[in-house]
């Protein structure tokens, strides 16, 4: 059966890809993006089975206004895709306090804003599934990426919460996780803070670990997301690629060895 998609940040990358992929088997897709000039030719190609909305996630009104819109057009939303986003480079300590209210505020009140517009809806329906667009980064850290490291960190609490608060109204939610992929995230689409030359070696070695072979292909992504929202039972978190799972594994058994190590001091810290 024909699915209504609404996806954030359809104008390129993961978000373009996905919706093409919908549009190609015959579902609806509402796509949204800052500038509507970016999606005319899906437009064109598929007509009365896509509407174009423009949306800037950083404005909670429009992304209620958006949501209501795609409701009246399409009268169901099934499913949310909060893909929109982008990625910070710069340490900790070269941060902005611009820089970092402004990562924060399109990745994860941005992602916030639209959730809250679809739950009525999707509570109204007694269905619904909102997939939400994580990263690896969400669950390990890499430098030079903290402020996005902590979005992304967020996007898993709120997300995992919210999982917890809807699952009674028939509502599912996802957190999908993927490694590097070759889209334009690191590219055009992300910003850099002014370089400090302390963190020089910091970025290089950053750098240098930067091999083509860890990065995946977006467009053999789209399987996966079919059958995730497909799936009856769709996991919490759906790792993309080959390299994520491993790199967590790896470093939750580090985590879990050191806690244990410091599990007497913990349970002393209990008082009784």
């Amino acid at each position: 059966m024909a699915k209504t998609i609404f996806i954030t940040g359809a104008s390129k990358g993961f978000g373009r890809i996905w919706a093409e992929a919908f549009l190609k088997r015959g579902d609806r897709v509402v796509a949204t993006a800052r500038n509507t000039e970016t999606l005319k030719d899906l437009v064109k190609q598929y007509g009365s089975t896509v509407l174009a909305l423009a949306l800037d996630v950083n404005d909670r009104a429009q992304c209620f206004a958006a949501i209501k819109k795609a409701k009246e057009h399409f009268g169901t939303i099934d499913v949310v895709i909060n893909n929109a986003g982008y990625g910070l480079f710069g340490s900790i300590e070269e941060t902005s306090e611009k820089e970092a209210r402004d990562q924060i505020e399109t990745n994860v009140f941005g992602l916030l804003w639209v959730t809250q517009a679809a739950l009525p809806v999707m509570r109204a329906q007694g269905h619904g599934h909102i997939v939400q667009i994580s990263s690896v980064l969400g669950m390990v850290t890499l430098p030079v990426l903290g402020l996005y490291n902590a979005s992304k960190w967020a996007v898993e609490g709120l997300s995992e919460t919210l999982a917890a608060e809807v699952k009674d109204f028939g509502i599912k939610v996802s957190l999908v996780e993927p490694n590097g992929f070759s889209t334009d995230w690191a590219g055009p689409s992300s910003l850099h803070t002014q370089p400090l030359d302390a963190y020089n070696k910091v970025k290089s070695d950053f750098q240098a670990g930067l091999t083509d072979d860890i990065f995946g292909i977006p467009e053999a992504t789209t399987d996966a997301i079919l059958k995730l929202v497909d799936s009856a039972n769709p996991p919490l978190r759906l790792f993309l690629g080959k390299m994520a799972l491993p790199w967590v594994t790896q470093v939750y058994s580090d985590r879990l060895a050191t806690w244990g190590e410091w599990k007497e001091v913990a349970e002393k810290a209990h008082g009784k």
